[in-house]
């Protein structure tokens, strides 16, 4: 028996649509650096969505399921470009601006990106890359910058506002298949070469939906949201879509991720809420530290990308900024959980601990722990293993190429298809997540595990440590041992002993044979290009011998 409900597509130009109608007047504010931010409303952006899609439809002979890629800032000219592409049946292909000249050279040939839009600014990254991107016909330049970087380039060169000057302000966006390909990212490639995720219209959707929900950002139209999360990171963990579904306003920070400017858009625009991985909000914290200013509006702060340590959510709640963890990856689209409190623990001690928990699974992500040996472990919030999920919007395999067929490598997918995620953690049994580490830096010592994010955590506790991070050392006794990089803030006296006295004090409670031996002095933890912590660049400076270890008796 057949439903008698609708058959309508869920379509990211439906979402386009209904924001830039029935949301109109909420507006997409970028910051200039100017004493005046641009401003652009969600009808504004609709309309010019239309245009681009003209543009790249009639002079750049843009065909269905072709990728077009970005290399921009989080911006309204972007957003535009979000909904144009893969309204008009195109594929967005955003590019991460911080990897490697070679991996988004890569990048760029493994999608066959023909058309590369990019802003101004970044042309000094983009020129010495054009000659090694065979694929690209054209660049279409928005915003300032010097285009002669671009002389004797392969590519036409278009300015984005010619390009779309005149063109009509409405488009008959195509009723596609909701399971039609949408936007591709590409993951950072911490082993290997990048590998492609690509997003189906029916999942960006679903997904904007979720985000939506109470139990997840849970905004509305009464909200501006300052998005720092970069667009080219995850879709800007689905803000863009889920912001025109209800009005959400958007304060788009540009090129100005530093703390300074981001404080003053703080202050001047009055977000309520922000989204960003926690090494934005610890140079935040340093500058409100330092420079105090009023944040009172800014009640939310969304921290994804790797754990928030408990001390910078303390000092956020001091500030009257309310932090709310939330764990994903390329592959979940990204959202897999917000750490909402449950409501009988709300108000009580037991809700802090809730909160530090990567959070509870939404409707639509399923879940389980495998151990070592492939069995299924319980969820009693003791039993710890790595992490498999599945679900409408998370990645059954990697995009292999334009002919090729999906890949699904056996490290990444298990046999009946569950995303195999690499974190480890523990599940309790009302369905919140724990991440004690990843599954290649977890330390094994012993035949026990040792969590180098519990250890990270807990000397980033110290009043005078910045910055730290654990990685495992081969040790002839134990198999592996903690190594300690710290960075020490400006003027400290501690040394490794009285560090290490900390972290087996009643502060921390680190269990006594977990404690590290070996400790190193470090100017900064090196960073992926998603602001994660680099731990490989660690272990290859160890290597090298660049690391001034100290051992401890």
């Amino acid at each position: 028996m057949l439903s008698t409900v609708q058959d309508v597509p869920l379509l990211i130009s439906r979402i386009l649509t209904h924001g830039s109608s029935i949301h109109g007047t909420s507006q997409v504010t970028t910051w200039t650096g100017e004493p005046e931010p641009h401003r652009r409303s969600f009808a504004e952006v609709g309309a010019r969505a239309a245009q681009l899609a003209h543009a790249l439809r009639e002079d750049l002979q843009v065909a269905d399921d072709e990728r077009v890629a970005t290399l921009m800032w989080n911006n309204a000219e972007h957003v535009e470009a979000y909904f144009a592409i893969p309204s008009m049946g195109a594929v967005l292909h955003t590019l991460n601006l911080r990897l490697p000249a070679d991996q988004l050279a890569f990048i760029v040939g493994h999608a066959a990106d023909r058309v590369i839009i990019a802003n101004g600014s970044l042309l000094p990254l983009l020129a010495p890359l054009l000659p090694h991107l065979k694929t690209v016909e054209h660049v279409v330049v928005s915003g300032p910058g010097d285009r002669t970087a671009l002389e004797g380039s392969h590519a036409r060169v278009h300015e984005y506002e010619d390009l779309i000057a005149g063109k009509p302000t409405t488009y008959d966006w195509p009723e596609l298949d909701e399971r039609q390909a949408a936007a591709m990212c590409y993951t950072s490639g911490t082993t290997g070469d990048p590998k492609g995720v690509v997003y189906s219209h029916r999942s960006i959707y679903l997904h904007s939906m979720q985000v939506n929900m109470a139990q997840s950002m849970g905004l509305t139209d009464q909200d501006t949201s300052l998005v720092v999360v970069p667009q080219f990171h995850v879709n800007a963990w689905g803000l863009p879509h889920a912001t025109f579904m209800t009005g959400v306003n958007m304060l788009m920070p540009d090129r100005f991720l530093q703390p300074a400017p981001l404080a003053e858009m703080i202050e001047r625009e009055k977000p309520t809420h922000a989204a960003a991985v926690p090494t934005i909000w610890q140079g935040l914290l340093a500058e409100l530290t330092a420079k105090p200013r009023d944040v009172s509006s800014l009640g939310q702060v969304t921290i994804g990308g790797s754990a928030c340590p408990p001390s910078l959510m303390e000092a956020f709640d001091r500030l009257g900024m309310r932090v709310c963890h939330a764990w994903g990856m390329t592959e979940t689209s990204p959202l897999g959980t917000i750490a909402r409190p449950p409501a009988h623990v709300v108000g009580t001690p037991e809700e802090f601990a809730y909160r530090l928990t990567q959070g509870r699974f939404p409707a639509g992500v399923e879940a389980r722990l495998t151990g070592p040996g492939g069995e299924r472990l319980p969820w009693d919030g003791e039993s710890a293993g790595e992490l498999e999920v599945r679900g409408p919007w998370i990645a059954g395999a990697y995009y292999n190429g334009p002919d090729a067929e999906p890949l699904r490598p056996a490290d990444k997918f298990s046999e009946d298809g569950w995303l195999k995620t690499g974190d480890v953690g523990t599940i309790s049994a009302d369905g919140f997540l724990t991440l004690t580490d990843r599954a290649k830096d977890v330390i094994k010592s012993g035949g026990e595990w040792i969590s180098s994010v519990e250890l990270e955590n807990a000397l980033m506790s110290h009043p005078d440590v910045t910055e730290a991070a654990v990685v495992a050392v081969p040790d002839e006794k134990w198999g592996e041992r903690p190594l300690a990089t710290v960075v020490l803030k400006e003027g400290s006296t501690a040394d490794f002993e009285s560090l290490r006295a900390f972290l087996a004090s009643d502060v921390c409670r680190i269990a006594k044979w977990q404690l590290p031996e070996r400790w190193s002095i470090i100017e900064a933890v090196p960073k992926t290009s998603v602001g994660k912590f680099d731990k490989k660049k660690i272990r290859e400076s160890l290597r090298l011998g660049q690391l001034d270890v100290t051992k401890l008796d």
